[in-house]
């Protein structure tokens, strides 16, 4: 019989946690977990998901596609608006757009303004 495992919670390494909370607020709408400080901060999500930002000293951004970093880690947000919509507000939040793009015009990788790759997916439907 498989384990019954729930996802409960994503949590991200980064420099400044309520910074990079700042951005994925403004990026999903999601609200800030109550209990956020300047070590820890999360935003709540749907279903009792949990995406969390912890401060790590001396943090080194991941390098995609290469792994002299590695990503450790690759999320992938599902849109309703055009993909170009979407990929200019997330750069005007201070996202980053990699030169290597390997899902043409299905999907957009991006990175958070710590360097974080994700994805933006056209929702279908």
């Amino acid at each position: 019989m498989p384990l019954q495992l729930k996802l409960s919670a994503i949590t991200l390494d980064c420099p400044d946690p309520m910074a990079l909370a700042a951005f994925y607020q403004q990026a999903t709408g999601l609200p800030l977990h109550p209990k956020s400080n300047a070590d820890f901060a999360g935003l709540d999500c749907e279903d009792d998901v949990f995406i969390g930002f912890q401060r790590v000293d001396g943090y080194r951004a991941p390098q995609w596609p290469e792994q002299t970093v590695p990503q450790q880690l690759h999320m992938c947000f599902k849109v309703k608006q055009p993909l170009d919509q979407v990929e200019a507000r997330l750069l005007e939040l201070g996202a980053g757009r990699p030169e290597h793009q390997p899902h043409g015009d299905k999907a957009r990788v991006l990175t958070d303004p710590v360097g974080h790759p994700f994805c933006i997916v056209k929702e279908r439907g």
